[in-house]
Protein backbone atom coordinates (compact mmCIF):
# COMPACT_ATOMS: atom_id res chain seq x y z
CA UNK A 1 0.00 0.00 0.00
CA UNK A 2 0.99 3.60 -0.45
CA UNK A 3 1.26 5.67 2.71
CA UNK A 4 -2.14 7.23 1.95
CA UNK A 5 -3.72 3.81 1.45
CA UNK A 6 -2.20 2.57 4.71
CA UNK A 7 -3.58 5.58 6.57
CA UNK A 8 -7.01 4.94 5.07
CA UNK A 9 -6.85 1.30 6.17
CA UNK A 10 -5.92 2.36 9.71
CA UNK A 11 -8.81 4.81 9.83
CA UNK A 12 -11.22 2.13 8.65
CA UNK A 13 -10.24 0.01 11.63
CA UNK A 14 -11.19 2.87 13.92
CA UNK A 15 -14.49 3.39 12.15
CA UNK A 16 -15.34 -0.29 12.64
CA UNK A 17 -13.75 -1.15 15.99
CA UNK A 18 -13.23 1.91 18.18
CA UNK A 19 -15.00 1.66 21.51
CA UNK A 20 -17.20 4.69 20.98
CA UNK A 21 -19.44 2.11 19.27
CA UNK A 22 -19.68 -0.09 22.37
CA UNK A 23 -23.11 -0.31 24.08
CA UNK A 24 -21.60 0.63 27.46
CA UNK A 25 -20.12 3.82 26.03
CA UNK A 26 -23.41 4.64 24.34
CA UNK A 27 -25.17 4.16 27.69
CA UNK A 28 -22.60 6.38 29.45
CA UNK A 29 -22.98 9.10 26.84
CA UNK A 30 -26.77 8.91 26.73
CA UNK A 31 -27.27 9.14 30.50
CA UNK A 32 -28.55 5.59 30.93
CA UNK A 33 -26.10 4.63 33.68
CA UNK A 34 -26.60 5.28 37.37
CA UNK A 35 -23.98 6.85 39.63
CA UNK A 36 -22.65 3.48 40.79
CA UNK A 37 -22.13 2.32 37.20
CA UNK A 38 -20.27 5.55 36.38
CA UNK A 39 -18.14 4.96 39.48
CA UNK A 40 -17.29 1.47 38.23
CA UNK A 41 -16.32 2.85 34.83
CA UNK A 42 -14.08 5.57 36.29
CA UNK A 43 -12.44 3.15 38.72
CA UNK A 44 -11.63 0.59 36.04
CA UNK A 45 -10.53 3.23 33.56
CA UNK A 46 -8.06 4.50 36.18
CA UNK A 47 -6.27 1.17 35.89
CA UNK A 48 -5.76 1.90 32.19
CA UNK A 49 -4.80 5.54 32.71
CA UNK A 50 -2.25 4.71 35.41
CA UNK A 51 -0.53 2.17 33.15
CA UNK A 52 -0.20 4.44 30.11
CA UNK A 53 2.98 6.15 31.39
CA UNK A 54 4.38 2.72 32.28
CA UNK A 55 3.70 1.61 28.72
CA UNK A 56 5.31 4.73 27.31
CA UNK A 57 8.36 4.41 29.56
CA UNK A 58 8.81 0.84 28.38
CA UNK A 59 8.80 1.97 24.76
CA UNK A 60 10.96 5.02 25.47
CA UNK A 61 13.75 2.77 26.76
CA UNK A 62 13.75 0.90 23.45
CA UNK A 63 13.77 3.83 21.04
CA UNK A 64 17.13 4.00 19.24
CA UNK A 65 17.59 7.74 18.64
CA UNK A 66 17.52 10.88 20.75
CA UNK A 67 15.04 12.49 18.37
CA UNK A 68 12.55 9.67 18.82
CA UNK A 69 13.01 9.66 22.58
CA UNK A 70 12.48 13.42 22.79
CA UNK A 71 9.29 13.11 20.77
CA UNK A 72 7.93 10.22 22.83
CA UNK A 73 8.81 11.46 26.30
CA UNK A 74 6.25 14.28 26.05
CA UNK A 75 3.67 11.55 26.60
CA UNK A 76 5.18 10.77 30.00
CA UNK A 77 4.94 14.42 31.00
CA UNK A 78 1.36 14.62 29.72
CA UNK A 79 0.29 11.71 31.93
CA UNK A 80 2.62 11.95 34.94
CA UNK A 81 3.16 15.72 34.99
CA UNK A 82 6.35 17.47 36.01
CA UNK A 83 5.42 17.62 39.69
CA UNK A 84 3.03 15.95 42.13
CA UNK A 85 -0.60 16.64 41.30
CA UNK A 86 -0.04 17.43 37.64
CA UNK A 87 -0.74 15.36 34.53
CA UNK A 88 -3.51 13.19 33.20
CA UNK A 89 -3.35 10.51 35.88
CA UNK A 90 -3.77 13.12 38.63
CA UNK A 91 -6.66 14.70 36.73
CA UNK A 92 -8.38 11.33 36.48
CA UNK A 93 -8.22 11.09 40.27
CA UNK A 94 -10.10 14.42 40.42
CA UNK A 95 -12.91 12.63 38.58
CA UNK A 96 -12.94 9.62 40.91
CA UNK A 97 -12.86 12.03 43.89
CA UNK A 98 -15.90 13.85 42.50
CA UNK A 99 -17.71 10.53 42.10
CA UNK A 100 -17.21 9.79 45.81
CA UNK A 101 -14.57 7.07 45.50
CA UNK A 102 -11.84 6.89 48.12
CA UNK A 103 -8.59 7.92 46.47
CA UNK A 104 -6.42 5.34 48.22
CA UNK A 105 -8.86 2.64 47.14
CA UNK A 106 -8.74 3.81 43.53
CA UNK A 107 -4.94 3.98 43.49
CA UNK A 108 -4.63 0.51 45.02
CA UNK A 109 -6.43 -1.01 41.99
CA UNK A 110 -7.84 -3.59 44.39
CA UNK A 111 -11.40 -3.17 43.12
CA UNK A 112 -10.56 -3.36 39.42
CA UNK A 113 -12.25 -6.10 37.41
CA UNK A 114 -9.97 -9.05 36.55
CA UNK A 115 -10.70 -8.60 32.85
CA UNK A 116 -9.67 -4.94 33.04
CA UNK A 117 -6.40 -5.87 34.71
CA UNK A 118 -5.68 -8.58 32.13
CA UNK A 119 -6.45 -6.26 29.21
CA UNK A 120 -4.30 -3.43 30.54
CA UNK A 121 -1.37 -5.70 31.31
CA UNK A 122 -1.66 -7.30 27.87
CA UNK A 123 -1.30 -3.85 26.33
CA UNK A 124 1.81 -3.03 28.38
CA UNK A 125 3.32 -6.40 27.46
CA UNK A 126 2.50 -5.87 23.78
CA UNK A 127 4.41 -2.60 23.73
CA UNK A 128 7.28 -4.16 25.64
CA UNK A 129 7.62 -7.29 23.52
CA UNK A 130 6.63 -6.41 19.95
CA UNK A 131 8.59 -4.41 17.41
CA UNK A 132 8.93 -0.66 17.83
CA UNK A 133 6.81 -0.23 14.72
CA UNK A 134 3.98 -2.33 16.18
CA UNK A 135 4.28 -0.62 19.56
CA UNK A 136 3.93 2.82 18.02
CA UNK A 137 1.07 1.66 15.77
CA UNK A 138 -0.85 0.39 18.81
CA UNK A 139 -1.09 3.99 20.06
CA UNK A 140 -3.05 5.06 16.99
CA UNK A 141 -6.40 4.77 18.73
CA UNK A 142 -5.54 8.38 19.58
CA UNK A 143 -6.58 9.20 16.02
CA UNK A 144 -10.16 8.68 17.12
CA UNK A 145 -9.95 10.08 20.67
CA UNK A 146 -11.37 13.58 19.98
CA UNK A 147 -14.65 12.04 18.81
CA UNK A 148 -15.16 9.97 21.95
CA UNK A 149 -13.99 12.77 24.25
CA UNK A 150 -16.49 15.19 22.74
CA UNK A 151 -19.31 12.68 23.12
CA UNK A 152 -18.30 11.72 26.63
CA UNK A 153 -17.96 15.23 28.05
CA UNK A 154 -21.09 16.66 26.45
CA UNK A 155 -23.17 13.61 27.34
CA UNK A 156 -22.01 13.39 30.95
CA UNK A 157 -22.51 17.09 31.59
CA UNK A 158 -25.96 16.94 30.05
CA UNK A 159 -27.21 13.88 31.88
CA UNK A 160 -25.40 13.54 35.24
CA UNK A 161 -25.80 16.08 38.00
CA UNK A 162 -22.99 14.46 40.00
CA UNK A 163 -20.23 15.61 37.61
CA UNK A 164 -19.20 19.07 36.44
CA UNK A 165 -16.53 20.53 34.17
CA UNK A 166 -13.93 20.50 36.93
CA UNK A 167 -14.51 16.79 37.52
CA UNK A 168 -14.04 16.19 33.78
CA UNK A 169 -10.88 18.31 33.56
CA UNK A 170 -8.86 15.29 32.40
CA UNK A 171 -10.40 15.49 28.97
CA UNK A 172 -9.70 19.13 28.02
CA UNK A 173 -5.92 18.79 27.45
CA UNK A 174 -6.45 15.50 25.63
CA UNK A 175 -8.32 17.35 22.88
CA UNK A 176 -4.98 18.83 21.82
CA UNK A 177 -2.52 16.24 23.16
CA UNK A 178 -4.11 13.22 21.48
CA UNK A 179 -4.15 14.68 17.94
CA UNK A 180 -0.52 15.81 18.29
CA UNK A 181 0.55 12.38 19.53
CA UNK A 182 -1.46 10.63 16.84
CA UNK A 183 0.00 12.78 14.06
CA UNK A 184 3.54 11.86 15.11
CA UNK A 185 2.74 8.15 15.42
CA UNK A 186 0.86 8.07 12.11
CA UNK A 187 3.71 9.77 10.26
CA UNK A 188 6.19 7.30 11.77
CA UNK A 189 4.09 4.27 10.88
CA UNK A 190 3.37 5.39 7.32
CA UNK A 191 7.07 6.16 6.74
CA UNK A 192 8.44 2.91 8.20
CA UNK A 193 5.82 0.28 7.33
CA UNK A 194 6.86 -0.24 3.74
CA UNK A 195 6.53 -4.01 3.22
CA UNK A 196 3.36 -6.09 3.14
CA UNK A 197 4.42 -7.84 6.35
CA UNK A 198 5.10 -4.57 8.16
CA UNK A 199 1.83 -3.05 7.03
CA UNK A 200 -0.10 -6.14 8.08
CA UNK A 201 1.64 -5.95 11.47
CA UNK A 202 0.69 -2.33 12.12
CA UNK A 203 -2.91 -2.94 11.10
CA UNK A 204 -3.06 -5.89 13.46
CA UNK A 205 -1.48 -3.78 16.23
CA UNK A 206 -4.27 -1.23 15.94
CA UNK A 207 -6.90 -3.96 15.93
CA UNK A 208 -5.32 -5.36 19.08
CA UNK A 209 -5.47 -1.98 20.83
CA UNK A 210 -9.10 -1.54 19.82
CA UNK A 211 -9.77 -4.99 21.27
CA UNK A 212 -8.12 -3.97 24.56
CA UNK A 213 -10.42 -0.96 24.93
CA UNK A 214 -13.50 -2.89 23.77
CA UNK A 215 -12.86 -5.76 26.17
CA UNK A 216 -12.66 -3.35 29.10
CA UNK A 217 -16.18 -2.13 28.31
CA UNK A 218 -17.36 -5.71 27.79
CA UNK A 219 -16.20 -6.44 31.33
CA UNK A 220 -18.02 -3.41 32.74
CA UNK A 221 -21.19 -4.31 30.86
CA UNK A 222 -21.07 -7.88 32.14
CA UNK A 223 -20.31 -6.97 35.75
CA UNK A 224 -22.36 -3.82 36.33
CA UNK A 225 -25.21 -3.88 33.83
CA UNK A 226 -26.06 -7.60 33.85
CA UNK A 227 -27.29 -8.36 37.40
CA UNK A 228 -25.33 -10.72 39.61
CA UNK A 229 -22.07 -10.85 37.65
CA UNK A 230 -19.63 -8.83 39.78
CA UNK A 231 -16.60 -11.10 40.31
CA UNK A 232 -15.12 -11.73 43.78
CA UNK A 233 -12.96 -8.89 45.05
CA UNK A 234 -14.17 -6.35 42.50
CA UNK A 235 -15.78 -3.02 43.37
CA UNK A 236 -19.29 -3.39 44.74
CA UNK A 237 -21.35 -0.18 44.80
Amino acid sequence: MTPDALEAALRRIGAERYHNLHPFHRALHDGRLDRAQVQAWALNRYCYQSHIPMKDATLLARLPTAALRRAWRTRLVDHDGETQGEGGVARWLVLTDALGLDRSYVESLSGVLPATRFAVEAYVHFVRDRSILEAIASSLTELFAPTIIGERVSGMLRHYDFVDRQALAYFTPRLTQAPQDAAFALAYVCAHATSVAEQDAVLEALRFKCDVLWSMLDALEHAYVVPGHIPPGAFRP
